[in-house]
């Protein structure tokens, strides 16, 4: 079984198992997150959609550890104006693990 979960404004197509990384989540590792946003279910050739989510439907998650991803650095150079402007930046994460998908 496979589900379509938003979190963050982003959307995650798991199933259990699977591990992603979510925007961070104020939560200590091995604690459980359930996300009550399923927009589908996948069951083999049963697919059942949400308008915009599903009801009763859920996601258990376990937090395995947070993190800070690779910095992105932007670079904006206008040229012969001797203007230029660098930013980085650094996503917190947080690792999650699938545990179980109810209908």
């Amino acid at each position: 079984m496979q589900a379509i979960i938003k979190n963050g404004g982003k959307q995650y197509k798991v199933k259990i198992g699977d591990i992603i990384l979510l925007d961070k989540v104020n939560l200590e590792p091995k604690s459980n997150i359930e996300i009550t946003e399923v927009l589908a279910l996948i069951d083999g050739e049963k697919i059942d959609f949400g308008t915009p989510f599903l009801n009763n439907a859920k996601v258990k998650l376990e937090v395995i550890n947070h993190g800070r991803a690779r910095k992105v650095i932007t670079f904006k150079k206008r040229r012969r104006k001797d203007s230029k402007t660098k930013r980085g930046f650094r996503r917190d994460f947080t690792r999650v693990r699938v545990v179980e998908i109810f209908k």
